[in-house]
């Protein structure tokens, strides 16, 4: 039996990828047909050029090396995404589509060869003792921080619950370091930020699709109500801005919160007989308030799922500009203890049937965020039609996916949302909003 599970990431993040189906067994199902003679005989090619590298080669390489780069090579040549993951970057995979881990619970940075303490998560060890927002770690169980990078750093300070661990803190005021001892435990990394701006309007900010962003996503909006009241709640921001993407099954869940009936996406392989249809369910928790989803080239995979399911059923304004257009699914085969094998095996599709593969999500309002004078030049437009080896989308054109990836720090510098803000509280017009469902596209 093989239990899939799939998600959906943008491929410009190290480590991650856009569909993909996790398997606890390798089955031969959907397989094409047996190589030719001729495959075999490369294959042998193979095998006597690894034996020769393998006895000739100047210095002794290293074989498990050799192998796994060559997996690699035949994968990337296929398209970007698909790939071949070591038993560690697989695991590491799985850390992060599930959004909890065993740790600290800190957000940090690397500042002067030091971990720098962004922010400690309330609630959770760290915060608990005492660990505060600008402390200096220079060593971790003993060892120094210099020398390490911020993922190895990282990776020392996550581990099994229920375990201690002990940071040297170098803070501000304090007149030497300050030792201070943590036990680890779950940490639960929020996939869903909300607020209410002004009175009036619900702000929403998913930053991933994890297993966690669906439950989160409700609670945000059960908090937006409770806080501003349900009767004063103008309309709702969506910002999916700078989202990679995610789960399958949460941009579905997500897209689902929002909408009564009808098509959220589709996902077509090979073959005619593994094409899928996922369909919403009755029920918006928002009570129909007008929406507005703000994407820049930053949004991708799951999150073009969400955005052309709302923008297609016209439940939502799609505002910003171009998203990066990564429209492929992947299938992740687990291969025991040596990692995983990520392969790319089917396009999904807006409710309207539009592939975005390379296309990407048009707004319907374009709407700019300026790069500030020290980002300019520096900071370029990306998407999935500027990859190399990358699938040719149906929709792809001259002009490509993508756009600006940039969001500024303070929400006052911040043009695309409040050109949203002034379209819920009717100081902007447009023919786009609020979106009329009579005019939803046929799917």
């Amino acid at each position: 039996m093989i239990r899939k599970l799939t998600l959906l990431f943008a491929g410009f993040l190290i480590g991650t990828t856009a569909g993909i189906v996790l398997v606890t067994g390798i089955s031969p199902t959907g397989a094409a047909n047996a190589a030719g003679t001729a495959t075999y005989r490369n294959l042998s090619i193979f095998g006597d050029i690894f034996e020769r590298v393998r006895g000739q080669y100047v210095t002794e390489p290293d074989e498990e090396k050799l192998i796994e780069s060559a997996i690699g090579g035949m994968l990337t040549s296929l398209d970007p995404h698909s790939s071949y993951l070591n038993a560690k970057a697989f695991s590491d995979m799985r850390v992060q589509t599930r959004g909890e881990f065993g740790g600290l619970g800190i957000e940090v940075t690397m500042e002067k060869e030091l971990i720098k303490v962004v922010s400690p998560i309330d609630d959770t060890p760290a915060s608990k003792a005492g660990v505060l927002a600008g402390d200096l770690i220079s060593k971790i169980d003993g060892e120094n921080v210099r020398g390490l990078s911020l993922q190895d750093a990282v990776e020392k300070m996550r581990g099994p619950v229920k375990t201690p661990i002990v940071l040297t803190i170098l803070r501000e005021g304090a007149d030497k370091p300050i030792e201070i001892t943590i036990i680890r435990d779950v940490i639960r990394v929020k996939a869903v930020k909300q607020r209410v701006e002004g009175e009036d309007v619900g702000y929403i900010k998913i930053t991933s699709f994890t297993e966690q962003t669906h439950d989160n996503l409700e609670a945000a909006i059960k908090k937006i109500r409770e806080d501003a009241g349900d009767d004063k709640i103008k309309g709702y921001i969506l910002d999916l801005r700078l989202n990679p993407g995610g789960l399958l099954d949460q941009a579905v869940s997500v897209s689902d919160t929002f909408l009564d009936r009808g098509e959220i996406v589709s996902t077509r392989g090979r073959n005619d007989s593994e094409t899928r249809r996922y369909s919403a369910r009755p029920g918006d928790l928002t009570g129909g308030k007008p929406v507005i989803v703000l994407m820049n080239g930053g949004s991708a995979s799951a999150s073009e799922i969400v955005a052309g399911a709302l923008q297609d059923h016209r439940r939502a304004t799609v505002l910003g500009t171009q998203s990066f257009g990564k429209g492929s699914v992947q299938t992740i085969i687990p291969l025991g203890a040596n990692g995983a094998l990520r392969l790319t095996t089917a396009l999904y599709y807006t409710p309207s049937g539009t592939s975005i593969q390379a296309k990407g999500i048009t707004p319907d309002i374009k709407v700019e965020q300026p790069l500030p004078d020290e980002l300019k030049g520096r900071v370029e437009a990306r998407g999935e039609s500027e990859l190399r080896g990358h699938i040719t989308g149906q929709e792809e054109d001259d002009e490509g996916s993508g756009s600006i990836a940039y969001v500024p720090p303070e929400a006052e510098d911040d043009i695309q949302l409040n050109h949203a803000l002034d379209l819920i509280r009717g100081v902007k017009v447009s023919e786009a909003y609020p979106p009329n469902p009579e005019k939803a596209l046929p799917n």
